[in-house]
């Protein structure tokens, strides 16, 4: 079972993927800026013993990668350029 900042963190890159796929149908856009934000809060709360590769991929604004990993599909995540 994951965490309740985890399961917050899922479910807000989860209507960002959704809100980003109907983008070009809508009009006016949907302002994203609110669920960027609202990601970083939520990373910002992750305890010490955070995975680091979910710290990375929210780090590095990798938001499919980390909604991958909270879904447990990282080995869908297709290695990145990061050394």
């Amino acid at each position: 079972m994951k965490a309740p900042l985890e399961s917050q963190l899922l479910e807000t890159l989860t209507e960002l993927e959704s809100a980003v796929k109907g983008i070009s149908s809508k009009n006016p856009k949907p302002d994203l800026v609110p669920m960027f934000s609202r990601i970083d809060e939520l990373a910002k709360q992750l305890p010490g013993g955070t995975d680091p590769t979910l710290l990375h991929y929210l780090h590095k604004r990798s938001y499919e990668k980390a909604r991958l990993y909270l879904q447990g599909r990282d080995a869908e995540n297709r290695a990145g350029h990061c050394a």
